[in-house]
């Protein structure tokens, strides 16, 4: 299963990652994508591009129509969500113009603890 791991973590520390997998050029076990805090997580994350990516786990590549379609949603607004996601590592387009989720399954991780 190829799994994608959304998570809070300092640039610093989302770099350290990085530069052990280059010297070691071992990679790391899952997919991993970051955010500096939890506020732009939700930013990016939101509900409704939340649901895209539900019906879009293991559907394979489709139009940003047919996106629209299976959530029901207007494709001016499906295509904006479809653009965030894109621009994060999320999704991926296909050479074809089709969008597509590349991951079986969405971690999202992050720790909350006092100031």
């Amino acid at each position: 299963m190829k799994t994608v791991t959304l998570d809070v973590r300092t640039p610093a520390d989302a770099m350290a990652d990085f530069t052990k997998a280059w010297e070691t050029g071992k990679p790391e076990g899952s997919a991993r994508i970051s955010f500096a805090t939890p506020e732009l997580l939700w930013s990016v994350l939101t509900a409704k591009r939340w649901e895209l990516l539900k019906v879009l786990c293991g559907a394979g590549p489709v139009s940003i129509r047919e996106a629209a379609r299976r959530v029901g949603r207007d494709v001016k607004a499906v295509h904006g969500d479809i653009t965030a996601l894109l621009n994060v590592g999320i999704l991926v387009r296909t050479d074809e113009g089709q969008i597509v989720f590349p991951f079986d399954a969405v971690k999202v991780e992050f720790l909350l603890h006092a100031a």
